[in-house]
This record gives C-alpha cells, sequence and structure tokens, in this order.
C-alpha cells in the first residue's frame, strides 16, 4: 500500500468535480445558443436586414436634404425603389433580397398604391411609416416608421 506525503493512503477518487460539471455545462449551454440562433427563420432575418439598411438609407437621405436645402422624396415600385432629389449613383436603388416588397406597392398582392415617403428639408418631418413584406411569404412583415423626430427605426414584426 502507498502512503501520501500527508501520510494518509492515497486514494482514487470517481465521479467528477463540480469544475468540470460546470465547464460541461457551459459548452452545452454555448452549443445550444448557436443551434438555436442557427434556426432562425431566414426570411425574416432577411427582411429585417433590409429594414435596418432601408432605415440607414432614408436618414442618409434626410441629412443630405437637410443641409442641401433640397426636397428628398422616397418612392418604391415593383422592381426596387429610388430616391427623388439625390443623383441616382447616391444611394442604392435595390433591396438585398430579391423578395422584399413594399406593402401597396404595384406588384405586392392587394396593393393599389405607390409608396412614397417625405423625408425634408425640413428638420421635423410627419410621422411616416413604410412596411415591408416577403413576396413569398405574405404573413412575414416588417413595420419601420418615424415620429417625425427620431430616426427611422424597425418597430415591429409580426409573424
Amino acid at each position: 500500500m502507498q502512503i501520501s506525503a500527508a501520510g494518509s493512503p492515497e486514494r482514487r477518487q470517481a465521479g467528477f468535480t463540480l469544475l468540470e460539471l460546470l465547464v460541461v455545462l457551459a459548452i452545452v449551454a454555448m452549443v445550444s445558443l448557436g443551434v438555436g440562433f442557427s434556426m432562425r427563420d431566414t426570411s425574416l432575418v432577411q427582411l429585417e436586414r433590409d429594414a435596418d439598411r432601408l432605415g440607414a438609407m432614408l436618414e442618409a437621405a434626410r441629412a443630405r436634404s437637410r443641409v442641401t436645402g433640397v426636397p428628398v422624396r422616397w418612392y418604391a415600385d415593383a422592381q426596387g425603389f429610388r430616391f427623388e432629389g439625390l443623383a441616382p449613383a447616391e444611394l442604392p436603388q435595390a433591396w438585398l433580397d430579391p423578395d422584399t416588397r413594399v406593402a401597396g406597392v404595384p406588384g405586392v398582392t392587394g396593393a393599389t398604391d405607390t409608396a412614397s415617403l417625405l423625408l425634408g428639408p425640413e428638420p421635423i418631418i410627419g410621422p411616416q411609416a413604410v412596411v415591408l413584406v416577403s413576396s413569398s411569404q405574405s404573413a412575414r412583415s416588417v413595420r419601420l416608421a418615424t415620429d417625425g423626430l427620431r430616426p427611422f427605426s424597425v418597430q415591429a414584426a409580426q409573424p
């Protein structure tokens, strides 16, 4: 029989230490989180990405309008969108996802009107909103809106 340095017989431990269990639980939690994020609905993610991008472009056009004093209006059509009052090359005129459309625009189911937003040059604009929809999944939509003072932001997403 071997004797340890402290004078007691050496025993082999059975099982895991608390630290080992915590490390394994942390790894399992991270893997679960990664799987959960990867399983998100891609059509909604793409709609949100297009909405965030459009919000940034609307704010850029709004700022440009205030600096130059030239009114800028945003129009959406079945092919994409355009900014009237800015040079065509200043901002993109197409969606990142070709499936993205604006509710109320010809080419979208049930549409009767053309969507447009007035962006300036006044520092305070009226409340405005636009709803983006997925043409392949019409139940998916994202609303981009401003109250006229704050920047455009994604306000609500419907399943």
